[in-house]
């Protein structure tokens, strides 16, 4: 995600409003390929092992950090102590005690943190977004919001990091692809008020890499069926996380019905809109959406939006926000939203393990 990031950066002149430019002057990785790897940005000068070389660099105002779940409250407490601003990777610790650790660090070195969580910006995510706020739905019904991969189906897949609790935390799936599914909906004030979980792993072993098999013990699909309090009125809402999803190569999505319309988008579908309309005839409207995007660009407004597009525009709104430029636009997740997807996550878990369902505080 780091060579990701570094590449929206080299398109900035993409860009039309935004008038703050990022910089890339430092890079921090184990891995010495990945490092000989940033040496074609001109502007990065430092190439390093210890990211607390990288930290003691004075040329270095912002980090962002992607590590292993595991690793995050120690580096994100050290990046707010050494006086730098952090973007910080979901899920914002490997638990959710370590969030509220990273959240008080936040707040007692008064840095500005903010957390990685892209799909919203896609111009479909920004009008469902809009369908929502706008009266227009009437009483709201229902409310899904999910994210799925297969990429774990395939049984010779090598075990790594997220395969462990160790390293990925208990919370597994909930973890790696709960920012995607909650942050419109906390976005939108829709945190669940009580929830039954059905989390369920899938191969107890895989191979290691090095010959032999390794055991796998984090959860890989996640459903969470909750209750949401929306103008008064409790509503139904199911959050789903999933790894192994047959047929989905990468699909974000979200789905609100209300009494007098809807809306639903799928990232598999990246152009199309689905919009209902009620009345005496009830029917789904098809639309085809063009480059509208929080932040203007030089691309046509024909033209359809990738996954490189929608990391620049979170990274404008990261770097906007914290010039206090966002002038109403979407933003990143904030740490109160990351903190609350691990109030959630711990519900799930607490929920699976008693079978009941639980309410949240």
């Amino acid at each position: 995600m780091g060579r990701e990031m570094a590449s929206a950066f080299a398109r900035w002149c993409a860009l039309t409003d935004v008038d703050v430019k990022p910089e890339l002057v430092a890079i921090a990785d184990l891995v010495e390929p990945v490092r000989e790897w940033f040496r074609c940005i001109p502007s990065c000068q430092q190439f390093t092992d210890d990211y607390k070389a990288l930290l003691a660099n004075p040329a270095v105002d912002v980090v962002y950090v992607a590590v292993p779940h595991n690793l995050h409250q120690q580096i994100y407490i050290d990046v707010l102590e050494a006086g730098k601003d952090l973007f910080a990777e979901k899920p914002y610790g490997i638990e959710l005690s370590a969030a509220k650790k990273i959240f008080e660090a936040g707040q007692r070195t008064g840095r500005f943190v903010r957390c990685s969580s892209e799909f919203p910006f896609f111009p479909g995510a920004q009008r469902a977004l809009q369908a929502a706020t706008s009266g227009k739905l009437g009483r709201i019904l229902q409310v899904v919001s999910g994210f799925h991969h297969s990429s774990d189906l395939d049984a010779t897949k090598a075990a790594n990091w997220k395969r462990f609790s160790r390293t990925c935390g208990e919370i597994g799936v909930l973890g790696d692809l709960g920012m995607h599914a909650c942050h419109l909906p906390l976005r939108l004030g829709w945190k669940p008020t009580r929830l039954f979980a059905q989390l369920q792993k899938g191969y107890p072993e895989r191979p290691d890499g090095k010959g032999g098999m390794a055991a796998c013990d984090t959860w890989d699909n996640a459903m969470l069926h909750c209750w949401t309090n929306i103008e008064g009125q409790e509503v139904p809402m199911r959050l789903e996380m999933k790894r192994m999803a047959p047929g989905e190569t990468n699909s974000w999505f979200i789905e609100i019905l209300g009494t007098e319309g809807g809306v639903r988008y799928n990232t598999k579908e990246p152009k199309t809109l689905w919009l209902f309309e009620g009345g005496k005839e009830q029917y789904w409207k098809r639309t085809d959406l063009g480059f509208g995007m929080p932040f203007k660009t030089v691309t046509g407004g024909i033209f359809e939006v990738g996954f490189p597009d929608v990391i620049q525009q979170m990274w404008a709104a990261y770097l906007m926000e914290r010039e206090g430029k966002l002038n109403g636009r979407f933003g990143c997740a904030t740490p109160e939203e990351a903190v609350g997807t691990q109030e959630i996550f711990a519900a799930a878990l607490e929920s699976q393990k008693t079978q009941q369902v639980v309410t949240l505080k």
